[in-house]
């Protein structure tokens, strides 16, 4: 069929679009890693600018009526046919920004690059009040958000559907409360015995070896360098700015081997899924990962079920000694691989232990809900922190810069959807794991001999070429056969730290 004209002045259209909002992403990545503070009132209002000029070329009615035009080539073509699948995303997004005004997207960015920057300081002062109101405002923001959406059965919907497309806050309640009748058991089985001895982890590692270890590590999994970069930022991230330059970017602490370490496998995740994606969609829609769970499902993978795993420590452990002879010289490889694997009921989400973690994310996504719903108070916030830590894990922060300020999410973006992909991709990556070994079984002894291609060609082909072409959910099912199912996740973890802790 010949191709019509009206799809080339879409893409041309859609290519414009993703231009100007890669280049937010340029300023939003230096505003997070070298820009100087004098710089922040600026910077929202060009981010805001630019947001708003996408957000109009968005919405633009010459968009829908191209968009209606090739309806009819749409249903002549296979629903996997990449055109297809252009313009049915196309058509999606452009629904759903159309119904946001394009000053509300500028009010947003504005909002947000203020916010952050407020966050950046008062999280190292300790001073809650600081951001506070920045915190009202975007709860502010966030309902309005949901309100462009009537007919939403709970206010997080809209903003969750942003996030981890076709999700809804009853589907998730679920699926967390199931999980967390699997982990609360578990979790008091482990911490009820002698905690692991990870005192070798917490010496002083100097910054350089650190990040030329993690450079290792990331290149040896297939992290493309051609394609990529390495920088320091107050919190862990990873950006993109086209299918041949995304970005990573952490934070290290000389005084814990860990932090850096495993944040940089975890981003270099995120970012192998993005140098994944099939390079004909650049430019477009399709060009990024299809929503957070299934980004997550990809770095908490390799961070975890690869990077924590002993196989992998059999390869990488006598190069990290060979990098610290004086602090791991002596240090077994098995007290090593019970210390990163350690489980204790800590404070930090990001430096939290597989087990424990989605208890975290858990109450934060509770809290979310609270604060939409009204039930809670902004002012109330840091308390109501404090409590669940104490019901939920039996810690309380002594501090808010440990406590409600330790995540940028709610200081950099929207209230609701931010942290339920974290425990959906761990429930993905066990699903996706177990259908990679069903194809290649050797996975584990490739792993141990240094060797990650059978894992991540396996990833490239089920889940990164993709990108948004296929939902989440569709992904799920066509490589695993199965729709989101925690028991697989449940089941590693019982095994895994069964296992280690010697557990009946």
């Amino acid at each position: 069929m010949k191709l019509p004209p009206q799809l080339t002045e879409l893409k041309v259209r859609l290519h414009e679009i993703n231009d100007l909002e890669m280049a937010a992403a340029l300023l939003n990545w230096d505003q997070t890693t070298y820009m100087p503070p004098g710089g922040a009132a600026a910077r929202g209002r060009q981010l805001a600018t630019l947001a708003r000029i996408a957000h109009e070329k968005q919405i633009d009615p010459a968009l829908g009526r191209l968009l209606d035009d090739l309806r009819a080539y749409e249903d002549s073509l296979s629903p996997d046919a990449p055109d297809a699948a252009l313009i049915r995303v196309a058509r999606r997004d452009y629904e759903r920004l159309s119904r946001i005004p394009a000053e509300f997207t500028a009010e947003l960015y504005q909002h947000v690059a203020a916010s952050y920057d407020t966050w950046s300081r008062a999280r190292p002062a300790n001073d809650y009040t600081a951001v506070a109101p920045f915190l009202e405002r975007t709860l502010d923001l966030s309902r309005r958000f949901a309100d462009f959406f009537p007919g939403y059965e709970h206010i997080a919907d809209p903003l969750i559907d942003l996030a981890d497309y076709g999700m809804r806050a009853a589907t998730v309640r679920a699926l967390f409360a199931e999980l967390r009748q699997g982990l609360v058991p578990l979790v008091e089985q482990i911490t009820s015995q002698p905690p692991a001895d990870d005192r070798c982890l917490y010496q002083f590692f100097p910054e350089a070896k650190q990040r030329a270890f993690g450079a290792e590590v990331i290149t040896a999994l297939g992290y493309d360098w051609h394609r990529g970069r390495q920088d320091t930022t107050p919190h862990p991230f990873m950006t993109k700015f086209s299918l041949g330059d995304v970005r990573i970017a952490v934070r290290f602490d000389e005084n814990d081997l860990t932090s850096a370490l495993f944040s940089t496998i975890h981003e270099a995740g995120h970012a192998m899924y993005e140098q994944g994606i099939d390079a004909g969609f650049e430019g477009t829609p399709l060009a990024s990962g299809t929503s957070s769970g299934m980004h997550e499902s990809q770095s908490r993978l390799w961070e975890n079920i690869v990077g924590r795993s002993r196989p992998f420590w059999e390869h990488f452990y006598p190069r990290l000694r060979a990098t610290f002879p004086d602090q791991l010289g002596t240090t077994p490889l098995d007290t090593f691989y019970r210390a990163i694997n350690k489980v204790e009921r800590s404070l930090i989400r990001v430096e939290a232990d597989e087990v424990t973690y989605n208890l975290h994310v858990i109450l934060r996504f509770d809290l979310e809900l609270a604060l939409l719903e009204g039930s809670l108070a902004v002012r109330d916030l840091p308390e109501a922190w404090r409590e669940r830590y104490r019901s939920d894990l039996g810690i309380a922060p002594p501090d808010d810069r440990n406590g409600v300020l330790q995540d940028v999410h709610w200081y950099a973006g929207l209230i609701g959807g931010a942290f339920q992909g974290y425990t959906l991709g761990n429930i993905m990556s066990a699903q996706l794991y177990d259908a990679a070994l069903r194809a290649h079984p050797g996975i584990p002894q490739q792993i141990e001999d240094g060797e990650f291609s059978a894992l991540r060609d396996w990833m490239r082909e089920h889940v990164y070429r993709h990108g948004r072409a296929l939902t989440a959910d569709e992904i799920l099912n066509r490589a695993t056969g199965s729709s989101l199912d925690v028991r697989p996740y449940l089941a590693y973890l019982r095994h895994k730290y069964g296992t280690l802790y010697e557990l009946a």
